[in-house]
């Protein structure tokens, strides 16, 4: 497999656990797509190169929600 098809495929279980969720930290979203947290961070970068996502610093850390 490619690694663009790598990306798009983390890419878009982001995306959906991000609608279905809203936001939340990239350790959250490692758990709701059991991905690896590297592989959440490729799929956040994916999706921010689309403009699809916005990151929101709180408190607690950084926090990505879908545009």
């Amino acid at each position: 497999m490619k690694p663009e098809e790598v990306f798009g495929i983390n890419a878009g279980k982001v995306w959906h656990v991000l609608k279905e969720k809203g936001p939340l930290s990239a350790n959250a979203i490692a758990k709701e797509t059991n991905l690896k947290l590297n592989e959440v961070f490729g799929a956040l970068g994916w999706l921010g190169r689309e403009g699809k996502i916005e990151i929101i610093k709180d408190k607690k850390g950084l926090i990505y929600k879908l545009i």
